[in-house]
């Protein structure tokens, strides 16, 4: 079957042919690639087309595809059953793995996304502080939990209109936006508002493309919701043990009241969590009167997956700085190569993770990402593609780089830039 059939099979059977919107491909001129496996570095589609794949699930595949450690671990999980509902020893020895390098978080809760996380992070702010207001980021994506589907709207110091159907305006207002980097707006929002409970925010943002915080951004972040008695969540579901070991924490050391963790805890299988103190997490349940919930949650296969995963990367010691070397390699090979054909480019990488913009002005916020040119992206990721380069099909998605990835692999794809910016 060809790529082509099977997305329109998909389409009679599946809501837009796909369960998830970007991978759809609707706006970057092609149809998508139906995967039939992976290796290493690479993936391949139901064709037997090869790609070297710079999206790795979106992220959690920090050693490429097939680990044999993971593998290995999910084997032998496995055998003994995929899910119980009951707690198993794999739930505390991946909790203690992950607080262990953390001093300001005492305890987690597992569930099953990104989105479940952010969620109950939220949840959890607003009962522990009693206020009802969260603010969160323009640009920044937090699953699709309804409190968080929201945009700017008439303005950023204004409550918001709902972003998406079925998004009630009535939870929406709750909710305020505040502009990416730009601590006056948040200032403002204090200002006006007495109630917020929660600012959760992606400390290095990787859902409007790639763009992190400012470290002065960050630290009057911080001052500001302790003044407020306010939660200050850090969204760490794409950076955490991607930007880092350990995640933005391991670059601007700010101990965010409770952290969201995603992906790579998961080393592939479905998992995420949130953490905090001690005084905090105790107002869950069953210890308190805040609930969440999950059959699946903390299941042995993702358990499993999650320890290899994380405690591999713990004993590779220069893991971090040999992706992070090849993200620039890449990033500045992109660079130079748009300089000589003339596209204006902005590129940045922070450890594992890269972006690009088709942009002339540097990026800090959402309203700059914006206005990059979204046709020239949708064109170059076309002919990438031919050229068996799988990017995220979005100019507004982050890119990463897995340990099966060499210099050659990295030259390889900027030699299929340049024969896409040619072509262009």
């Amino acid at each position: 079957m060809t790529n082509e059939k099977a997305f329109k099979k998909a389409c009679k059977f599946i809501a837009g042919g796909v369960n998830s919107p970007v991978r759809a491909f609707a706006n970057v001129q092609s149809k998508p690639k139906f995967i039939s496996k992976g290796k290493d570095a690479y993936i391949f589609d139901i064709e037997g087309n090869s790609y070297i794949d710079y999206v790795q699930s979106w992220g959690p595949l920090l050693f490429g595809h097939c680990d044999k450690d993971i593998q290995k671990a999910c084997q032998k999980a496995l055998k003994n059953g995929s899910s119980f509902g009951a707690p198993t020893l794999l739930e505390t020895e991946l909790a203690q793995l992950i607080l262990s390098d953390f001093p300001h978080l005492d305890k987690i809760r597992f569930v099953n996304s990104g989105t479940e996380a952010t969620m109950s992070a939220i949840r959890l702010a607003r009962g522990f502080t009693k206020k009802n207001k969260i603010l969160k980021f323009e640009g920044c994506y937090h699953g699709h939990s309804d409190s968080l589907l929201v945009s700017a709207g008439s303005g950023a110091t204004t409550f918001n209109s709902p972003s998406s159907l079925g998004v009630l305006e009535d939870v929406a207002k709750h909710t305020l936006i505040a502009q990416y980097n730009n601590i006056e707006n948040v200032k403002e929002l204090f200002e006006k508002n007495k109630d917020i409970a929660c600012v959760i925010i992606e400390p290095i943002a990787g859902n409007m493309g790639l763009i992190p915080a400012e470290q002065e951004f960050l630290e009057e972040l911080f001052k500001l919701c302790k003044a407020n008695e306010t939660l200050l969540i850090f969204d760490e579901v794409m950076s955490g043990y991607r930007a880092s070991y350990l995640g933005s924490y391991g670059i601007n050391h700010i101990q965010a009241d409770i952290v969201t963790f995603g992906k790579v805890i998961g080393g592939g299988l479905p998992a995420a969590a949130f953490a905090s103190k001690a005084e905090i997490m105790d107002i869950l349940s069953p210890l308190g009167g805040v609930y969440q919930a999950g059959t699946l949650s903390g299941n042995p296969l993702a358990m499993a997956a999650g320890i290899a995963s994380i405690t591999k990367a713990k004993k590779k010691s220069d893991l971090y700085e040999k992706l992070g070397k090849l993200a620039q390699r890449l990033t500045q090979g992109m660079k130079k190569l748009a300089d000589e054909k003339g596209f204006a480019l902005q590129v940045c990488h922070v450890g594992s993770m890269f972006g690009y913009f088709f942009n002339k002005d540097r990026v800090l916020n959402y309203q700059d990402a914006l206005k990059s040119d979204l046709k020239l992206f949708a064109k170059f990721h076309k002919n990438m593609l031919e050229n068996g380069i799988y990017l995220a099909p979005s100019q507004f998605e982050t890119g990463f780089i897995c340990s099966k990835m060499d210099k050659k692999i990295i030259d390889t794809t900027l030699q299929a830039v340049q024969e896409s910016f040619k072509k262009i």
